[in-house]
């Protein structure tokens, strides 16, 4: 008991750490960035630093806590989007860096999705329980659906406000049925040699979005099923789950009764 504690106790210790130390470094950038005008960098350092309290903020109204490896996973995703991905331009400089945050995304939205859904499986409010084969299936559903409304939300800031949240892609080729010269339903690829802008020519057709978009959506995908596989395997067996434990937060009063 007492080496579990104290296991426990190193755990929420690196989680503090973390929080502490990435804080800090939102904060000096920010201080920098202020100096230097660039106020719309500061503004994104107080969002960070705002978003950074999510977990503690759902702890605290709602009773869910979050496992120590999810909080710290939380933390270095939005440091990872907002500071590395938005402000230092990672986007840019790494093209997997998106991917892998939107693979992560996938991956950490299923967790909230267990989470959520099997609080309302366990009460004992509701008479019809779910199996763990539907409750994984929702949960996947939960993720996709978050996903989608994300990449609503930046086709919206990129309509509307002239952002590039999706992100565009210069493509060598199209391959339509418009260009079959009989006018047939049969796909015909025409490569891409060159293309004048305004005057100014391109090395290939600037694609605004859509392989960005889809390619969100797939990595997505795919971390929503890899974490189904241990959401699948948590459901049915609990105690021997310890992976997904980490990353499915707990509402207190569950918590409490499982320890009983």
């Amino acid at each position: 008991m007492k080496n579990e504690k104290k296991l426990s106790n190193q755990k929420r210790s690196w989680a503090l750490t973390v929080y502490i130390v990435l804080r800090l470094l939102v904060t000096g950038i920010m201080v920098i960035q202020f100096f230097n005008q660039n106020y719309t960098d500061v503004f994104l350092c107080l969002l960070t630093l705002i978003l950074f309290q999510i977990p503690t903020f759902i702890d605290r109204k709602f009773r869910i806590e979050f496992p120590d490896t999810l909080q710290i996973v939380v933390l270095l995703f939005i440091f990872s989007a907002e500071i590395l991905g938005e402000l230092k331009e990672f986007y840019l400089q790494y093209p997997i860096w998106d991917t892998l945050l939107h693979t992560t995304n996938g991956f950490l939205m299923t967790a909230i999705g267990f989470s959520f859904i099997d609080v309302f499986n366990r009460s004992e409010k509701i008479s019809t329980k779910l199996t763990p084969i539907s409750l994984t299936l929702i949960a996947f559903c939960f993720s996709m659906t978050i996903g989608v409304l994300w990449e609503f939300f930046e086709f919206a800031m990129d309509y509307f406000f002239k952002t590039d949240m999706q992100k565009d892609w210069i493509i060598h080729e199209i391959t339509s049925v418009t260009f079959h010269p009989d006018g047939r339903n049969t796909p015909v690829t025409l490569p891409i040699e060159s293309v004048v802008v305004n005057g100014e020519p391109w090395k290939g057709y600037l694609d605004i979005g859509l392989i960005d978009t889809m390619k969100d959506l797939i990595v997505n995908f795919i971390g929503a099923f890899v974490f189904c596989l241990f959401g699948f395997a948590y459901i049915k067996n609990r105690e021997n789950s310890s992976f997904a434990k980490r990353f499915i937060p707990v509402v207190r009063s569950l918590k409490k009764k499982s320890q009983i």
